[in-house]
């Protein structure tokens, strides 16, 4: 818990250490090409590599959903990387996409904007059960000195049908944004701690110069999204974008120096959007 907002932590990173959020997938495959074991020690052993190499560095995102696959085992690694990782003075955004109702939406928001083991600096979350019902976890995180970053327009085929639907006027996804500007408006000081998550790829995004938080921006590298071409996406203002790269860096292991260098490539490219 601090009595600092995320939104003003991250702020202060992305001027230090520049807007790159580096990801930590530890996908079988990945594990694989670093002739580690696909099991709970190659985990391990590839979260370590990937915590002497991102050092520094202003975000790291784990995604959760490689380390559940291992059961209770593959979250106290979890657990020990993120702990390892603010060691080393990086933020950590939990890429667990939660997003339910009621009670049960508070037990997400216990486990990770609270005081536990797996509370993270910023967790992402899926509004599409209603913005509304995030209303727990976005509390919560205020309240802890935390961020949230909601799902907003993505950038799997799958979503389109649902995220550019118009409804009043404006699109899903565009509600969405609104929505999280909302919070962030009434939250005190700026930047605010509640950002949105948009795909680099798309073509159609919405509008977020109003947002008054950050914008997560997957999809760089590997998934095809040009850094250099991240500029004003969405209308955002300088500072307010942070991509988030993880296989075009980490296929460059299992040497931590040589993903370490892919990082820091990739942190020059994008460091006019600081």
């Amino acid at each position: 818990m601090t009595d600092i907002s995320f939104g003003a932590r991250l702020a202060a990173a992305i001027t230090a250490r520049g807007p790159l959020c580096v990801g930590i997938d530890p996908h079988p495959e990945l594990l694989r090409s670093w002739d580690l074991p696909v099991c709970v020690d190659g985990l391990a052993r590839f979260c370590d590599i990937c915590v002497q190499a991102y050092a520094g560095f202003a975000v790291a995102k784990p995604q959760v959903a490689f380390f559940e696959a291992y059961g209770s085992a593959g979250f106290a690694v979890l657990e020990r990387t993120m702990a390892a990782l603010r060691e080393a003075g990086v933020l950590v955004l939990a890429d667990a996409k939660r997003g339910d109702i009621g009670s049960t939406m508070a037990a997400y928001a216990q486990a990770w904007a609270g005081d536990g083991p797996l509370a993270a600096d910023a967790v992402t979350a899926s509004p599409y059960l209603g913005f509304g019902s995030l209303r727990p976890l976005l509390d919560l995180a205020a309240a802890n000195g935390r961020g949230v970053f909601v799902l907003a327009a993505t950038s799997n085929p799958e979503g389109a049908s649902v995220q550019r639907a118009l409804v009043g006027g404006r699109t899903v996804a565009q509600s969405i944004v609104d929505d999280a500007a909302e919070v962030n408006r009434l939250a005190a000081p700026r930047p605010g701690s509640v950002g949105v998550v948009i795909g680099a790829t798309l073509e159609q995004v919405p509008d977020v110069g109003e947002l008054g938080g950050p914008v997560l921006v997957p999809g760089v590298g590997a998934q095809g999204g040009q850094p250099e071409t991240l500029g004003g996406l969405g209308g955002a203002r300088p500072g307010q974008l942070l991509p988030a790269v993880s296989r075009e860096i980490l296929r460059a292991g299992p040497d931590f120096a040589a993903v370490r260098r892919a990082g820091e490539k990739l942190r020059d490219e994008v460091a006019y959007l600081a």
